[in-house]
């Protein structure tokens, strides 16, 4: 759609995955493939406890699906963290030393992303719109300060002290500081 910008199909995936922890269950669903890849590498280092080595498969398998109830279902993004965090650390022991650490990192930062993520956020805006925005407000800044410079000329500060007019008088108030009195 060339003529509409922002309703093609990349800006619609963009607006779905910006409502939703996308990285952090993305990581974690990686880091559970990742440490079930492991478990079928032919290595005589490969450890397998439980049952026929159960636990080597469930616990990453369960890292996949909760990685991605993570970003189908975002509500409950709190408790899938949570334990897929338990369950990345689980790898440790089970399954080839959490797929040689790279399954384990995987599923620890997705499932920390995922816990930190807020939702209703305003989008993040790119660094060049910050600077171009700021260098505006900047701009407008200099141009008040050009204005305000003509009228403080003609306009007294109202940090110093005016004179009093024509017909008043002055009294000391409690804390000392002269005040103007209008005489009666």
């Amino acid at each position: 759609m060339p003529g509409r910008p922002g309703l093609g199909p990349r800006s619609g995936f963009q607006r779905w995955r910006a409502r939703r922890p996308f990285w952090g269950g993305l990581l974690l669903t990686l880091g559970g493939a990742e440490v079930l890849l492991t478990e079928k590498v032919s290595l005589k280092v490969v450890m397998h406890i439980g049952v026929q080595g159960l636990a080597g498969f469930l616990l990453p398998g369960l890292m996949v699906l909760l990685g991605l109830l993570t970003i189908f279902n975002p509500a409950q993004r709190l408790f899938y963290s949570i334990t897929g965090v338990l369950l990345s650390l689980g790898t440790w022991v089970t399954s080839n030393l959490g797929g040689f650490f790279v399954g384990l990192l995987l599923g620890m930062v997705g499932s920390c992303l995922a816990f930190g993520w807020l939702p209703d956020q305003e989008p993040r805006v790119r660094r060049r719109q910050r600077r171009k925005a700021a260098r505006e407000a900047g701009e407008a800044r200099e141009v008040r300060e050009v204005r305000g410079t003509a009228r403080t000329a003609e306009t007294p500060r109202l940090d110093q002290e005016t004179p009093p007019r024509e017909g008043t008088l002055r009294e000391e108030t409690q804390t000392g500081q002269p005040q103007a009195v209008e005489p009666a």
